[in-house]
């Protein structure tokens, strides 16, 4: 079936014209002008920022015009990310979307719902001119995916409402009223080189599932980077080896599935039986939660080339053993839900040395803090430094909130059963919101996805639909 042909075909359209736009993190200038030239066709009172986040404002219809202001919220950019076989250009190349039964994705790339959906539906529901509603005051911002980065800079002074669905959840009927806070670390390790001579050795680890740091850290699937930190302390300690290259990840806030090194080794029988080893160590440990785990070798030719120390060399084995990575803690107020975590999801070998970046994550804002310290230490120690960015603040549940409970009232009526109601690890912009409007109340939803920020992403379309008609039924009744 062609995407125009699925319903509802104002949200699809929409999130096709969108999908043709490249939206990535840090490249949202194309998608927020697009959001302009929108209002300005349907003549819509709208605001555009230094860093392109967006306001978009419609007025109530007629009957409506005292009821309280609604705010839709949602962002704009996407973690981009293609296979590594894909020739796509998601830096100036749309997506090609494709729909198999239920299941709406991106040829051989990330599809972007999280959160072009949000961006589709707002759309939809300012073009529309078929049901009643309260003034609308659609919010789009920039950068979420790298820290919020949108959110923390809009001006919400032109916005009435005091109460916001953020739409940015990837489980229908699950009603999010909390979540973490967050920050992004990076740490940087100097590396000395200097020529060193042996077999060429190519080295990857890879077969992995991958997901979101925020929504699957507690599935314990394997980190590519961090994998690859275990090889390398066996090789550094078990063999004479000097490091070339490093590659890992896509993105802070996604778990790597892929990380790719090139050493300079001396005995390449010896590094052979440490990867034939690892392999069958990874492949026990992982074998539910990452059964297509791999650790691949090549070895070629002798050769001398320009690589890291063989001291130095040792000194990244040891700090990418030695970082701490996953679930650091639970919860131990609310069942299930992870506290405190970090995922290593950038690692790099680049001329000033190792660099390897970090989404950390807490509902406690101590506890977030303590996670940074410890990086900073272990870093440091080794004669490395650490810097922070995207600080973003967590969203705490409010016990009070009208929203909410007109939100389930009518999931009752439209689904016969009873929602979900409960908060996230992962991080949502209410936070930053909130800290603009504090007497703001936030409840945030979307459609059924699977496997976000990876190429495997998928969006129900069969769930778009439903949640398209509660979010219409919602706006009527608010």
């Amino acid at each position: 079936m062609e995407i125009k042909n699925l319903e509802p075909k104002s949200v699809f359209y929409y999130f096709e014209e969108i999908s043709k736009i490249p939206h990535g993190s840090g490249n949202t200038k194309a998608i927020s002008d697009y959001l302009v030239s929108f209002a300005k066709d349907k003549r819509l009172e709208h605001y555009q920022d230094a860093q392109g986040n967006v306001i978009i404002i419609k007025e109530a219809t007629a009957g409506y015009e005292k009821k309280e202001p609604v705010m839709l919220q949602g962002h704009m950019d996407m973690v981009a990310v293609k296979k590594p076989e894909s020739t796509v250009d998601l830096t100036t190349d749309g997506l090609v979307l494709e729909v198999e039964g239920d299941w709406l994705s991106a040829k051989d790339t990330s599809l972007g719902g999280d959160d072009g959906i949000a961006v589709a539906y707002e759309l939809a529901l300012l073009a529309a001119g078929d049901f009643n509603h309260p003034r609308l005051e659609c919010i789009f911002t920039v950068d979420e995916e790298i820290g919020l980065l949108g959110a923390k800079e809009i001006d919400l002074s032109c916005c009435k409402a005091k109460r916001m669905i953020n739409i940015d959840s990837e489980e229908e009927g699950i009603f999010l009223t909390g979540c973490a806070g967050g920050m992004r670390v990076d740490c940087h390790l100097p590396m000395e080189r200097t020529e060193n001579s042996g077999h060429l050795v190519k080295v990857k680890i890879g077969g992995l599932l991958g997901g979101h740091s925020g929504v699957e850290i507690h599935k314990e699937r394997g980190n590519s980077n961090t994998l690859m930190g275990r090889f390398l302390a066996l090789a550094a300690e078990e063999t004479e080896c000097c490091l070339l290259e490093l590659q890992g990840g896509l993105a802070d806030n996604a778990i790597p599935r892929e990380t790719k090194a090139k050493l300079i080794v001396k005995e390449t029988a010896k590094i052979k039986e440490i990867a034939g080893r690892l392999e069958q160590e990874l492949k026990k440990e992982l074998a539910t939660k990452d059964p297509g785990v791999y650790c691949q070798i090549e070895i070629e030719e002798e050769t001398t080339l320009l690589s890291v120390t063989r001291d130095d060399t040792k000194k990244a084995a040891c700090l990418l053993y030695s970082l701490p990575q996953g679930v650091q803690a639970m919860s131990a107020d609310v069942k299930g839900l992870v506290e405190t975590s970090l995922n290593m999801g950038l690692l790099s070998l680049k001329e000033d040395g190792i660099h390897a970046g970090f989404s950390v994550r807490s509902s406690l804002e101590s506890a977030k803090y303590a996670l940074e310290k410890k990086l900073y230490l272990l870093t440091k120690t080794l004669g490395g430094n650490c810097t922070t960015s995207g600080d973003y603040p967590g969203w705490a549940y409010r016990v009070n909130s009208p929203l909410r409970e007109l939100m389930l009232k009518v999931y009752r009526e439209l689904y016969g059963k009873e929602p979900v109601v409960e908060a996230i690890h992962a991080g949502l912009e209410c936070g930053f919101f909130l800290g603009k409007i504090p007497e703001l109340d936030c409840v945030s939803m979307g459609p059924d996805m699977k496997d976000i920020h990876t190429t495997e992403e998928r969006m129900s379309i069969s769930s778009v639909k439903r949640v398209w008609e509660y979010l219409v039924k919602v706006l009527e009744q608010a």
